[in-house]
């Protein structure tokens, strides 16, 4: 299920600068993300960009959870 939801999620250097976007669309991952962490519902989402289903803001948040997959994180200091 997760790798057909990741199918969802497009980079391509002609469509925002290359950054991750939904299905080759100008959606990109960036502000559904920031679009969830400021409270909006899935269902709002779709209800403000039509041309998304669920299956896309779940891709997005599989995608951030792939990101986060480190085995340690080192803290770094400025010189």
């Amino acid at each position: 299920m997760q790798n057909e939801l990741l199918q969802r999620i497009t980079l391509n250097p002609a469509v925002c600068f290359g950054k991750p976007t939904i299905r080759n669309m100008r959606y990109p991952v960036e502000m559904m993300l920031e679009l969830l962490s400021a409270g909006m519902t899935i269902e709002e989402l779709i209800e403000d960009y039509p041309d998304l289903v669920r299956e896309d803001i779940l891709a997005c948040l599989v995608f951030a959870t792939q990101l986060t997959r480190v085995k340690s994180i080192h803290k770094v200091i400025a010189a």
